[in-house]
């Protein structure tokens, strides 16, 4: 389960999205979302899906290893899908038992959370999976660049999401080591009710916690051995500059959202009232 977690992860490969410039991947994650949650009818998710199947195929990241990154939120879907079905009402009842009930709007809202969820964390995950940490810094310090007008410490949010980003893989990795050990000397994760599994966590958790707080404390005197002292002044190795791929990827991000909103206008709800909301 904790090799499954494929979130501030990188995977190497040479394709057309992996080149294109950081500040493009986020511009296309931020019309992406607008648009996951924007959209009406089965017509706009089929089309959202296409398209993310499309970017997905291009960036030459397999589908398998993006899908894997779903198993360690399943709880949590269920439990949101099971929170909707059972706490919503609507216009007609299908079952109802004292507090809970199952209404037609509960199905439908259910549904379409699922499905948004989903969708969301593989289309946010491909950005991730295709840009590294530094050029994520580097693409989200020069596209809020303008924040530093009004005293905003662009480098230094830009700097705490890219330690995160690198630490989660870390976290994960001393994670897997934590569990085994903690297997070996007759730990078991994997059997019991919520309640035991949760006090089993303990023996493992202290530990990964120390692990962190020791890998953060080394990593602060390490910048400060080296004077680091934030973002004024320095410069960058490779500066970001758009090229000819890049501006055509912003057309296609433009086309996209043009069309979902054509399609929310003159393709709304009532096609898909049936399964979606």
């Amino acid at each position: 389960m904790i090799r499954d977690i494929t979130i501030g992860q990188y995977y190497p490969a040479q394709s057309p999205i992996h080149k294109l410039d950081p500040r493009v991947k986020l511009f296309a994650t931020l019309i992406y979302i607008i648009a996951l949650f924007s959209y009406k009818g089965i017509v706009g998710v089929l089309f959202i899906v296409a398209a993310l199947a499309a970017v997905i195929k291009i960036s030459k990241v397999p589908f398998k290893f993006m899908v894997k990154g779903l198993k360690s939120i399943i709880i949590l879907l269920l439990f949101t899908a099971c929170f909707s079905v059972f706490f919503t009402q609507g216009e007609y009842t299908i079952w109802e038992y004292g507090i809970l009930h199952i209404s037609d709007t509960g199905l439908i809202n259910a549904a379409t959370m699922m499905i948004r969820l989903v969708l969301l964390i593989i289309g946010t995950s491909l950005m991730t999976l295709t840009t590294t940490p530094n050029q994520l810094t580097d693409g989200l310090e020069k596209s809020l660049g303008f924040l530093n007008k009004i005293h905003v410490p662009v480098h230094a949010i830009a700097m705490m999401m890219s330690i995160a980003l690198r630490f989660i893989p870390i976290l994960i990795e001393e994670t897997d080591k934590i569990m085994k050990a903690q297997m070996a000397r007759g730990a078991d994760f994997e059997h019991g009710n919520i309640i035991k599994r949760a006090k089993s966590m303990v023996p493992l958790l202290v530990p990964l916690f120390v692990s962190a707080f020791r890998r953060a404390d080394d990593l602060a005197m390490a910048m400060e051995a080296r004077c680091y002292n934030g973002g004024e002044g320095r410069t960058k190795m490779k500066p970001l500059v758009y090229e000819k791929d890049d501006k055509i990827a912003y057309l296609f991000i433009f086309a996209f959202l043009a069309v979902v909103i054509v399609l929310r206008i003159f393709l709304p709800v009532n096609l898909g009232n049936l399964i979606f909301r």
